[in-house]
């Protein structure tokens, strides 16, 4: 046998002896991790059973969500931490693997971490929570998912000119929120101001289309009247052909195309009933008269 020959030998002798060496290592690193998991797993149930069900509010389920987030970031932390641990042997291999593990991620994850420092704003200021309406930049949805790189959310608009749910869901990277506008439709209640407006001809009777606009908004807002910020009301403005009537209420965010919708159908079914109100509409009259006739005042 050659010198190389040998060599190759000693090689893969020496694979060998270091895969023989590490086994017993990698077998407590696969049981670690099965037991890991399962722990993790029957937490996770029992504080989405015990503790998710029994919230009753938008915040406290939020505050819920965000815990379960952390908590499963804090676990893959962990995990990572342990593994390195195994397999560096010591604190000082753990010491040398962190180092070049934070070199690695702050050359290749700049926008990554850019975006986790987005995270921790939203948990921390909580400029808006999972469920509420809110706007970033051009793009409108309700608040679906807050991950530790992307905010999920349900679209409306999007696909027609309208505030209702498209069915897409956006995802925009944490990183966007120190670049955009956001606007919280929800932020201090879940209760955001609406109108329907409707224009009546200069020969209606105004205060019968205005008690018609406001009886009607009571109807279709019945359901939570009492939780609204302030009861309907009705504002009137001269227009060339006409007074708007401009019926303004307040309506949870998520029903505001439904309730605006129902109270139009309302207003118009009571404005047709009366023969006092009419509702003006671009049109032209033509009025003949014979050559050289004079008009009558």
């Amino acid at each position: 046998m050659d010198i190389t020959g040998f060599a190759v030998m000693l090689d893969f002798a020496a694979i060998e002896a270091h895969v023989t060496g590490m086994l017993p290592t990698l077998i407590l690193l696969a049981v670690f991790l099965g037991i890991s998991l399962l722990v993790y797993k029957v937490i996770t149930a029992g504080i989405k059973r015990g503790v998710l069900k029994r919230a009753k509010t938008k915040k406290q389920k939020n505050n819920v969500l965000v815990f379960l987030s952390l908590w499963r970031y804090a676990f893959t932390v962990l995990i990572l931490v342990t593994i390195i641990f195994l397999l560096g042997g010591d604190i000082t291999g753990l010491g040398v693997w962190a180092g070049l593990l934070t070199a690695a991620l702050g050359w290749a994850l700049q926008k990554p971490i850019t975006g986790v420092a987005g995270w921790i704003m939203v948990i921390v200021k909580r400029p808006f929570q999972i469920g509420d309406r809110i706007q970033i930049g051009a793009v409108k949805g309700d608040v679906q998912e807050i991950s530790l790189t992307h905010i999920y959310l349900k679209e409306i608009g999007g696909t027609i000119a309208t505030e209702e749910t498209s069915g897409r869901v956006i995802m925009i990277p944490n990183s966007k929120l120190f670049e955009q506008d956001i606007i919280n439709y929800t932020l201090t209640d879940d209760y955001i101001l609406e109108q329907v407006v409707v224009t009546l001809t200069y020969e209606s009777d105004l205060d019968k289309a205005i008690d018609i606009c406001r009886k009607a908004a009571e109807k279709v807002t019945k359901d939570f009247v009492d939780k609204m910020p302030k009861r309907p009301y009705i504002r009137t403005f001269f227009q060339q052909s006409g007074i708007d009537v401009k019926t303004r209420f307040y309506v949870p965010a998520s029903d505001r195309i439904r309730v605006a919708s129902e109270l139009t159908q309302e207003i118009f079914r009571g404005i047709d009933k009366e023969k006092t109100t009419e509702i003006a509409y671009p049109h032209t009259e033509v009025v003949l008269r014979k050559k050289g006739q004079q008009r009558q005042l």
